[in-house]
């Protein structure tokens, strides 16, 4: 792997990988920077979590002179989320040149956005809608842009962007140098880069090595009303410092969350219908660590990127094994070990199975865990607290106070209360979720509305027979 140290960059930009933490070049950074540096136009295929953005934002700033007033880099993302994201990490690599990038996204006051415009930023990462907007109102103006980035690209396709994206692309400059990252390659997204791109150089990082290797992954089988228990148990047992918990819709994370608090948990919840200023208070918590849960749709599965996320539980499983991928993609970041669960009915084997067959890795089964093991781990969780204040804290002044208490009661009597004061106890709050309906894939809901042969289907025949059950005979139809 090079280092940065080693690829030619300038020192306003050592000085910002050094700070950030970077200490090697990931594959798709190390592939990707020195073309984009010659000026080449790239398609990078790879997965989140492995970099992308410093792949794109280090040439990008470095492309930008210090003291420009005009918008040279446009980056175009699905989710305003990722956009926040990504321009929080163009302006960190870009904090020692005096380059600023602005996320610029639907949900926000427009005129805000327009405030900070007149700051003339030299980057705008936005969303294709409120992009628009702006181009309509010709508060944004893209006759300067030299470096244009497709981030999420096929995510964009999925959410039905891709007009918008060929609208604002006819706007830039035909000489622009233009980037493309997605996860997958559909043909839509292959026709764009036809249409758009010059000569692009193809870099590929296998999905195996940009998300897997280091996230131990796990299922538990269990019914759909045990599985806040099952949750609660595996979150005493093996207490997280940071997890993200997916839920399948917007009732489902705000019962989630509600109940984990309920029980004593730090927890927050996340999905489309908080406010823009609500959700970035969540986040700000849970990055600053004040909430240890975090419960989010799809919708978090994507666009966020914080450190030390040490499990990802899937409490409903995604709808499709893309979805699986981009989720446990929260951990196992930079080089980190992860653990990602997922809950699965067994109605729902037959869509592991789909996910084990794209990832190309079994998914562990491990066995329903008991209350017993959750006390366990509390128990080892206060031992290890004890222990590590025993060897790091300054604990001189209790020393004459434990001394006292030794003279009335023996040492044993004495550490057992201790443990037991310092344990947190099983909660067993009544809690009631809603009852999800099972999710089917899109293979499995098409092999679902196949009628067996002779069966009369009103959709598929304008003719045939219908089974009368009270007269007990089949009628014309």
């Amino acid at each position: 792997m090079a280092t940065f140290n080693q690829m030619g960059l300038s020192n306003p930009i050592i000085r910002a990988t050094d700070n950030m933490g970077f200490e090697e070049a990931t594959p798709i950074q190390e592939k990707t920077i020195p073309l984009l540096m010659e000026g080449r136009d790239v398609i990078g295929q790879a997965q989140t979590g492995t970099g992308k953005t410093a792949a794109f934002g280090i040439p990008l700033i470095e492309k930008i002179e210090a003291g420009s007033r005009t918008i040279e880099g446009l980056v175009i993302t699905p989710t305003r989320e990722l956009a926040v994201q990504v321009a929080e990490e163009i302006n960190r690599i870009g904090q020692f040149k005096g380059i600023r990038a602005l996320p610029i996204y639907g949900g926000q006051d427009i005129t805000r956005q327009i405030r900070s415009l007149s700051n003339k930023p030299q980057i705008i990462v936005g969303t294709p809608g409120r992009l628009m907007d702006h181009m309509r109102r010709k508060t944004v103006r893209l006759q300067q842009v030299r470096m244009v980035v497709l981030d999420e690209a096929d995510e964009m396709l999925n959410m039905g962007f891709i007009e918008d994206i060929e609208t604002i692309l006819k706007q830039v400059p035909g000489e622009s140098q233009t980037m493309l990252f997605s996860a997958t390659m559909p043909r839509p997204i292959q026709q764009l880069a036809g249409r758009f791109m010059k000569q692009p150089e193809l870099i590929r990082t296998k999905t195996k090595e940009a998300t897997l290797p280091s996230t131990e992954q796990y299922y538990i089988e269990v019914q759909d009303r045990q599985k806040f228990d099952v949750l609660c148990r595996l979150l005493d047992m093996q207490p997280p410092e940071l997890c993200i918990v997916f839920a399948r819709t917007k009732r489902r994370v705000d019962e989630v969350f509600e109940a984990l608090c309920k029980r004593g948990y730090l927890a927050e919840g996340i999905h489309s219908d908080l406010t823009q200023a609500k959700r970035n208070a969540v986040m700000r918590r849970f990055r600053e660590g004040t909430i240890d849960i975090l419960v989010a749709t799809d919708v978090a599965a994507r666009g966020l990127d914080i450190t030390g996320v040490t499990h990802v539980y899937n409490f409903d499983i995604p709808q499709d094994p893309e979805g699986y991928v981009h989720r446990i993609g929260r951990t196992g970041r930079a080089g980190k070990t992860g653990v990602a669960l997922t809950l699965v009915t067994p109605r729902e084997l037959g869509q592991l199975k789909q996910i084990e067959k794209t990832i190309n890795r079994r998914v562990v089964r491990r066995p329903v865990p008991t209350v017993n093991e959750a006390i366990e781990g509390q128990q080892q969780l206060t031992i290890d607290k004890l222990m590590k204040a025993a060897a790091e804290e300054d604990v001189g002044i209790y020393k004459k106070l434990a001394e006292q208490l030794l003279d009335t009661t023996d040492s044993v009597t004495l550490l057992s209360a201790a443990l037991k004061l310092l344990t947190k106890e099983m909660d067993t709050t009544p809690v009631t979720l809603t009852e999800e309906r099972v999710q089917h894939t899109k293979k499995q809901w098409s092999n679902k509305r196949k009628q067996p042969a002779g069966r009369y289907n009103k959709n598929n025949y304008k003719g045939g027979k219908n089974y009368n059950k009270k007269k007990r005979e089949y009628q014309k139809v």
